[in-house]
């Protein structure tokens, strides 16, 4: 892991499921304008199935595949965390306000969605996924 990649959230990312502790999807954050977007490049296990539609999904998302879309947007750098932000659930189709902060040396983001004020929400960790060598 590179110094930049231990204090930026800017990589892919292995999501996991609250329930059974197991590797949900793959998450690609990327940096645009100075803000965070995070796009699905695989879902992994879902409850419907593989190459889920994002069914309860409203607007230009509803009925659309979630492997490629874009669930994070707007999160902007404020000290040590990235605020302001939007997270989607593709699950139940809601958006939140999140901020995310990274954890153990840059391996761990700690997501927090919410609405209204932070102090109500929930948190999830994702893992860094490591990059594999091209020569492997």
């Amino acid at each position: 892991m590179t110094a930049a990649q231990s204090d930026s959230p800017i990589g892919k990312w292995k999501t996991f499921d609250d329930k059974t502790g197991r590797v949900k999807s793959i998450v690609q954050i990327k940096e645009e304008n100075g803000e965070l977007t995070g796009k699905v490049l695989e879902v992994l296990e879902s409850p419907a199935g593989p190459h889920p539609l994002c069914r309860p999904c409203e607007g230009e998302r509803k009925d659309q595949p979630v492997e490629g879309m874009t669930i994070l947007w707007g999160a902007k750098k404020n000290g040590a965390s990235w605020e302001e932000g939007e997270i989607l659930d593709p699950e139940n189709g809601k958006i939140y306000h999140v901020t995310l902060t990274l954890l153990d040396s840059g391996q761990k983001l700690e997501v927090h969605g919410y609405v209204g004020i932070s102090a109500i929400g929930r948190s999830q960790i994702w893992q860094r996924q490591e990059e594999r060598s091209s020569n492997q």
